[in-house]
């Protein structure tokens, strides 16, 4: 196993366990519909209602050499393998939560630990399967979707020891739990992709 998925392991499980949930949405949210049917009354008939949502057309790519073309198609495949990755780990995120607020104060660290070693044997093989470029690309996903760096997320539940510690094994390997999702900027080509295929064009 490449040592970066072994640190994804590790951070998934440290997700799965955090009990921040302020930023969080539902469970395992599919990409957002494009349109919305309903039942409305017209001049005193019921008819069908459909509602169509913006779609965004971005103008077709021009690449200056093969290289970035091939980078390109690269990122497509590597976010439809790991956005749903990202979203799997909202939803874990929410779930843990929800369980463990239902228990009495004195029973949650059992939970949680209970539940670090279900999810690891659960997903261990699948993020065995990432490349390393998946696994970066994973942490920055996971940002976009709970709308906290990693680096936060761990700091939150376990510390800033922990939180340090983390930071530097993923140093080693490239990548960096403090690393911000910046759709705006230096993921704006990421962010695109993302919005290409939630909405069928990719």
């Amino acid at each position: 196993m490449k040592a970066i998925q072994i640190f994804i392991i590790l951070f998934i499980t440290c997700l799965a366990s955090m009990n921040t949930m302020s930023h969080a949405q539902t469970k395992n949210t599919p990409p957002p519909a494009r349109l919305t049917v309903s039942r409305t009354v017209y001049e005193g008939d019921s008819i069908t209602r459909v509602d169509f949502y913006p779609l965004r057309v971005y103008p077709k790519l021009t690449f200056k050499n093969r290289r970035r073309e091939r980078a390109y198609y690269k990122l497509i495949r590597d976010v439809k393998r790991t956005l749903p990755l990202a979203r799997m780990i909202r939803g874990l995120l929410i779930e843990t939560y929800e369980e463990m607020m239902k228990l009495p104060e004195n029973k949650r660290d059992d939970y949680i630990k209970q539940r670090e070693k279900d999810l690891k044997k659960r997903y261990t093989p699948m993020m065995k399967k990432l490349t390393y470029a998946q696994g970066r690309l994973l942490i920055k996903l996971v940002d976009r979707e709970c709308n906290q760096t990693s680096y936060d997320i761990v700091k939150a539940f376990f510390g800033p020891f922990k939180a340090g510690f983390y930071q530097t094994f993923a140093s080693l390997f490239g990548a960096s739990l403090k690393k911000e999702y910046d759709p705006e900027d230096n993921d704006a080509l990421t962010e695109r992709v993302i919005l290409m295929v939630e909405s069928g064009q990719l």
